[in-house]
């Protein structure tokens, strides 16, 4: 499911009995982040309380109905847009569901919140660009234990379509730092599927770091980071 990491989106591994359902992801998203995942700076901005009713799909859009409660609190309209992405991102990680469409107590949704973010249809990933991150890496996610070789998998809106991924271990050092390239980019999120190898010194808390050379003046920027615990 995906909490967030400041005002992005950021993906979190559950496990839940199988088979897996897209309800079952709603539900553990709904229960919040875990200690872990605090600890790293990851939130939500679901309201406390919100409880889901059912998740119908049909035609590769699914219609999740969830409490009341989930239009609920202030924030204004960019915590509503985070909430609605973070069910949107999670139920579209399923391959059978493109879109999403709200209710609330049985209830479609047209209007969300006070602020009035306006829902005319079923809404995808695509209608929350903006809070998903230049880079969005899906896989390995918050807390994975991960070895060499290192795959990784996501997708990226960057410059030309280019970026690069470093992963440090626990003593700080560079167990790897590749440049990737998605199969879009420059206004067009496209989609990347790397390995490559990642020497470790030591085994223990390390992070994945995906960042970019600044066109303007060559400095690296920094798009998002996922800690890991990266083996020797």
């Amino acid at each position: 499911m995906y909490f967030l990491h400041g005002e992005q989106v950021s993906p979190a591994p559950r496990t839940v009995t199988a088979p897996a359902t897209a309800a079952d992801a709603v539900r553990a998203l709904l229960a919040g982040p875990g200690r872990y995942e605090r600890a790293h700076g990851r939130t939500t901005a679901i309201p406390s309380g919100t409880a889901l009713r059912s998740v119908v799909i049909r035609d590769r859009v699914a219609t999740v109905d969830l409490s009341g409660r989930y239009d609920d609190g202030g924030g204004g309209s960019l915590s509503l847009r985070a909430r609605l992405a973070q069910v949107v991102f999670t139920v579209t990680r399923f391959p059978g569901v493109r879109k999403v469409r709200f209710a609330l107590d049985g209830t479609p949704v047209r209007h969300f919140g006070g602020e009035g973010v306006v829902l005319n249809g079923p809404v995808g990933r695509a209608d929350f660009e903006d809070l998903a991150p230049a880079v969005l890496m899906e896989s390995p996610m918050t807390g994975d234990s991960v070895g060499s070789p290192l795959r990784v998998r996501g997708s990226a809106d960057t410059f030309e379509a280019v970026f690069r991924l470093r992963v440090t271990d626990t003593t700080g050092r560079t167990a790897a730092d590749v440049m990737v390239r998605a199969t879009s980019g420059t206004g067009t999120r496209g989609t990347f599927d790397v390995t490559f190898p990642c020497k470790a010194v030591r085994t223990g808390p390390g992070l994945l770091k995906a960042y970019f050379l600044s066109p303007a003046d060559g400095r690296p920027v920094t798009v998002d980071t996922v800690p890991l615990t990266v083996r020797r």
